[in-house]
């Protein structure tokens, strides 16, 4: 097998509020608790961030106030690079959001830690929702999720066929799938077989999932096979260097839409981006498809399996210090966003929702631009996702440290071997681990 074992389970930004009008009439429901005076409609804010091109929010609070239009939802824009540092000083200075999106699971306990979140376990949810676990401290829950995107293989069919190489068929191992790229590196011109983004998830949320493995268990030389299929790759000419992508500030984006790889392995959240972008003309036009990520090995392979991969979900919570008229609305708001009702919304506009139906499977793949060949429908919904990051006030710090090791490894300036020793031994003398 190439490399791989089975591991043992061992302040200054622009910050826009954007009103969203709810319906002056209807027969909407209205949240007890929730008017501000009589005949006066409450208003909720929302943390949000790249309004422009994250349409989710919108949608989310437009279904809900068509639902309750007693009920006004303004969304806030956060610069998204740092959106967590602001909103963390909005909410220490009194003037946060009263619904705080979690746009990273690392922060959760920081938030929550911090007294920044209300305890949200009364919420109820729609059965089969996924990613709740990741709102989870010490048996409550501090956010719900509305949506949970989970890793995929993305693939370009008509470079595939150019080069003659068998389409993915969901069977694949990390081993075929190298071998596939071998194969397809003299038929596609230019192109690389592949394209590996520059985050440290591409390698180590796979590590981490396949191998079941804790960023938290402080051991990390599970990583090395990992690593060493993507230096080799590297070397063989089957994907762009890592030095060369970030000097060059590639984008997966680019890579992929624009035909320059055959190969990405991403999150379900670029459907929706691939879709849009082909049909403004900002990608290439060709037929594309997904499938499971490949495997650790066979026993999770195929399409009589459950792969493994990984993802984090995206949540609302509720500031702690929200108005207490406005506590119940908010909660609403909150069990709104995880239904099968908000579900089929995001589904429309190719968000991947926390809640899998088989109506929310239709409606994904019946959006126009999206693949309609089984195995990518398995893909989007069959598999096992794991967090990238466990709910930890510890988490945030490691992935610090193992982002590290991710760049002197891939950079060249570090040895495998002692880029994870580096890392161990920092964890542990930071007091992260045991």
């Amino acid at each position: 097998m190439r490399h791989l074992k089975k591991g043992l389970f061992a302040v200054t930004a622009g910050i826009a509020a954007i009103t969203l009008a709810g319906c002056s009439g209807g027969t909407g429901s209205t949240p007890s608790g929730g008017a501000a005076a009589p005949g006066e409609p409450v208003t909720l804010t929302v943390s949000g961030w790249s309004l422009e091109t994250t349409p989710e929010f919108q949608t989310i609070a437009d279904g809900f106030m068509a639902k309750y239009p007693d009920v006004m939802v303004e969304v806030t824009e956060y610069d998204p690079v740092e959106y967590n540092t602001l909103l963390t000083t909005d909410l220490a200075a009194g003037s946060g959001p009263d619904i705080v999106t979690q746009k990273e699971v690392k922060f959760v306990s920081t938030f929550q830690e911090g007294g920044q979140l209300l305890d949200v376990s009364d919420v109820e949810l729609p059965e089969g929702i996924g990613g709740t676990a990741s709102y989870e401290i010490d048996g409550s829950a501090y956010a719900v999720p509305y949506r949970q995107d989970s890793w995929v293989l993305f693939y370009n069919k008509d470079l595939f066929e150019a080069a003659g190489v068998e389409l993915p068929d969901g069977s694949w191992t990390w081993d075929d799938y190298y071998a596939a790229a071998a194969e397809l590196k003299d038929g596609i011109g230019a192109a690389k077989p592949m394209y590996n983004h520059t985050w440290q998830s591409v390698v180590q949320g796979f590590a981490n999932g396949q191998s079941g493995v804790s960023v938290l268990d402080g051991d990390y030389g599970h990583l090395k096979p990992y690593y060493e299929n993507v230096l080799e790759a590297e070397a063989d000419g089957l994907q762009t260097a890592f030095n060369t992508a970030s000097a060059n500030k590639l984008t997966y984006q680019g890579e992929f839409g624009t035909q320059k790889a055959a190969m990405l392995p991403m999150g379900t959240w670029f459907v929706a981006t691939l879709i849009a972008q082909q049909a403004a003309g900002e990608a290439d036009d060709f037929e594309w498809g997904i499938a499971p990520i490949p495997q650790l090995d066979a026993s999770t392979a195929g399409t009589d399996n459950t792969p493994v991969t990984f993802g984090d979900p995206t949540g609302f919570g509720i500031n702690a210090n929200i108005d207490e008229s406005k506590a119940q609305a908010a909660k609403d708001f909150l069990a709104y966003a995880a239904s099968d009702e908000a579900a089929q919304l995001l589904a429309e506009i190719g968000i991947t929702p926390a809640l899998q139906s088989e109506g929310v499977i239709e409606t994904y793949f019946g959006v126009e631009g999206a693949p309609t060949d089984e195995l990518s429908k398995f893909a989007y919904s069959t598999h096992e996702t794991l967090p990238e990051n466990p709910t930890s006030s510890k988490t945030a710090a490691i992935q610090t440290a193992l982002a590290d090791l991710h760049t002197a490894v891939l950079s060249g300036s570090t040895d495998i071997d002692d880029a994870i020793t580096e890392a161990e031994e920092r964890v542990k003398n930071e007091g992260l681990v045991e």
